[in-house]
C-alpha cells in the first residue's frame, strides 16, 4: 500500500517541479521581450526639433543666436532637375525652372535675418551654385567639403565657423545626415530647400542642434524684425 503512494507523489513532484521551470523560463522570454524594446527606445537618437508650426522657443532662440553670429546654418539645394520631369534651369545636372522660385523666397527669409555678419559657402556642384546665386545672389568658387563630407563634416564646419559671424552653407542632404549624425540626433529625410541651424551659444561653445525649417514651412515662422 505504501509503494502505491509513493508512486503518484513522485510524479506530481516531478509534475510541479517542470511547471515551475517552464514558468520561470516564460518569465525571463516576457522580460527579455519586453527589455530589447525598451533599450531601444532608451537608446534611440534624438530627432531634430521642427522649428515651424509655432515653436516660438525655438525661433527666439535662432533670432537670438543669429543677432550674436552664433549660428551655423545648413540648407539643402532646392530640385534638382536630374531626379525630376519639370523643365530644367540650364544644366540638367541643376536645378529646375519653378525651383527658382523657392530659392528666392529661401533666400528673403535670411535677408529677413540680416546677412551683414554672415559668411556663405556653396559646395561645387552646379544644383547648389545655382541655389546659391538665387537665394543671395552670389555663388562661392564652389567648396568640395561640402559634398564629399563622408565622417568629417561637423569637423569642417567648425573650421570654417568665425566668432561672432553667422556661417551660411548651401549643401546636400547627405551632408545634412552626417551632420546629424555627428551630433548624434536622429537622420530623418530632409526636402529641397531644407535649412538645419546649430548655434554656438552655448556655455561651453560647442554646437547645439536647435532645429529644421523645410522650404514650404517657411510661411509658419514668425521671425522678429
Amino acid at each position: 500500500m505504501a509503494t502505491r503512494l509513493v508512486f503518484p507523489l513522485v510524479k506530481r513532484s516531478l509534475l510541479i517541479s517542470s511547471l515551475m521551470r517552464y514558468k520561470h523560463r516564460l518569465a525571463l522570454l516576457l522580460a527579455v521581450l519586453l527589455v530589447i524594446p525598451l533599450s531601444l527606445w532608451v537608446f534611440k537618437p534624438a530627432a531634430v526639433p521642427d522649428l515651424a508650426h509655432g515653436n516660438v522657443a525655438g525661433i527666439n532662440a535662432l533670432t537670438a543666436g543669429w543677432a550674436k553670429g552664433e549660428m551655423i546654418v545648413l540648407v539643402r539645394h532646392v530640385e534638382r532637375c536630374d531626379h525630376s520631369n519639370a523643365a530644367c534651369l540650364g544644366p540638367a545636372d541643376g536645378i529646375t525652372d519653378r525651383a527658382r522660385e523657392v530659392a528666392v523666397g529661401l533666400g528673403a527669409q535670411f535677408e529677413h535675418l540680416g546677412l551683414e555678419r554672415a559668411d556663405i559657402y556653396n559646395s561645387p556642384l552646379t544644383r547648389t551654385a545655382q541655389t546659391a546665386s538665387y537665394m543671395f545672389s552670389k555663388v562661392s568658387s564652389g567648396d568640395d567639403w561640402l559634398f564629399n563630407c563622408k565622417n568629417s563634416m561637423l569637423r569642417d564646419v567648425l573650421a570654417h565657423k568665425v566668432a561672432g559671424r553667422n556661417l551660411v552653407l548651401v549643401t546636400h542632404s547627405e551632408c545634412m545626415a552626417q551632420l546629424e549624425k555627428d551630433l548624434k540626433l536622429a537622420t530623418p529625410t530632409l526636402g529641397y530647400g531644407a535649412s538645419l541651424f546649430v548655434s554656438t551659444d552655448t556655455l561651453n561653445g560647442a554646437p547645439k542642434m536647435l532645429g529644421m525649417i523645410e522650404a514650404s514651412d517657411w510661411r509658419s515662422v514668425n521671425l522678429k524684425p
